[in-house]
């Protein structure tokens, strides 16, 4: 266990240690069903899942606009024998226009419990590669500057941390998923710009309404210097433990759809729609997710219905 003095001690450390020193640059990708991909955001959240849990995401951004956003993402933890020690791997790619990033990093993370009512503390950090390739091939541009007439392609170390709070009805996370600056290509502005330190605040409850129905509402913001920042409010109601409904909204960008199914115990299926809300909404079609988490059951042990 640990007392109340050292966990404020922990959480003032690590958020001086968030603070951003110099950057520049643009967003890192978003996701809609960031409640269920949080291990992409957030290292302390290795092992939540109590079992090797893994996820796949695909996301088409603006369909209809020419070289919208696409990304897709995998991420795989699961906690150690010691249960306190988890272990994850995320690999992420996200292509936008004549750009292509891909992120792969390892993630740790130890859990301490806090109290008898198992409220638990988790401290995680990640460390991974960034690589940001371009093919001026894709598309029209105009710029007339050497440097955008010439395929690069560079490589960048990734270090993060968060830390994770949470028991079974409850969580609120933060984390910083890079202290590091990289290149990144801005398709809109035509330029390279070097990418901002992101920082994530997460947090949801779930409402036991009765016996068949759960309803969770749950929040992401995310701040950037210099971007605008972004938060998304959602409520998902989860229905005998199988049928998933949900509604989302991000602030000044898209209101969305969310639906699930629980095939199995160990598969689930999710499907997210969003509906553009900004001045976009004229040049696209809306954008589409679809993610996938498949969990293994344990021989002899039974885990309790997690809704996060």
């Amino acid at each position: 266990m640990i007392n109340k003095s050292s966990l404020l001690s922990l959480v003032v450390v690590l958020a001086l240690a968030l603070i951003p020193t110099d950057t520049y640059g643009q967003q890192d990708p978003q996701y809609t069903h960031y409640m269920y991909n949080t291990l992409s955001i957030n290292p302390a959240y290795a092992g939540q899942r109590e079992t090797l849990s893994i996820v796949g995401l695909h996301r088409s951004q603006w369909v209809g606009v020419e070289g919208a956003p696409q990304t897709q993402s995998l991420g795989i933890h699961s906690p150690l024998r010691n249960e306190r020690l988890a272990l994850g791997l995320n690999v992420v790619t996200d292509a936008l226009g004549p750009a292509r990033e891909s992120f792969v990093d390892a993630n740790f993370s130890y859990t301490f419990p806090i109290n008898d009512n198992n409220t638990k503390l988790s401290f995680g950090v990640k460390a991974g590669w960034h690589n940001i390739s371009t093919d001026w091939s894709k598309g029209q541009f105009q710029n007339p500057d050497v440097v955008f007439n010439e395929n690069i392609s560079q490589n960048a170390l990734i270090i993060g941390a968060g830390l994770y709070l949470s028991n079974r009805n409850w969580y609120v996370g933060l984390s910083a998923p890079n202290f590091l600056t990289t290149d990144h290509y801005d398709d809109f502005q035509e330029s390279l710009a070097t990418e901002r330190m992101h920082f994530f605040l997460t947090g949801g409850y779930v409402f036991n309404l009765n016996d068949n129905v759960k309803l969770k509402p749950a929040f992401l913001v995310k701040a950037v210097s210099g971007a605008p920042l972004i938060a998304d409010i959602s409520a998902n109601a989860l229905f005998d433990d199988t049928l998933t409904l949900g509604l989302a909204w991000r602030w000044d960008d898209s209101i969305s759809a969310l639906a699930g199914f629980q095939v199995t115990k160990g598969l689930y299926i999710g499907y997210g729609y969003d509906l553009t809300t900004s001045d976009l909404n004229n040049y696209n079609s809306g954008t589409h997710e679809l993610i996938l988490r498949f969990e293994l059951q344990q021989l002899g042990k039974i885990l309790s219905p997690r809704f996060f």
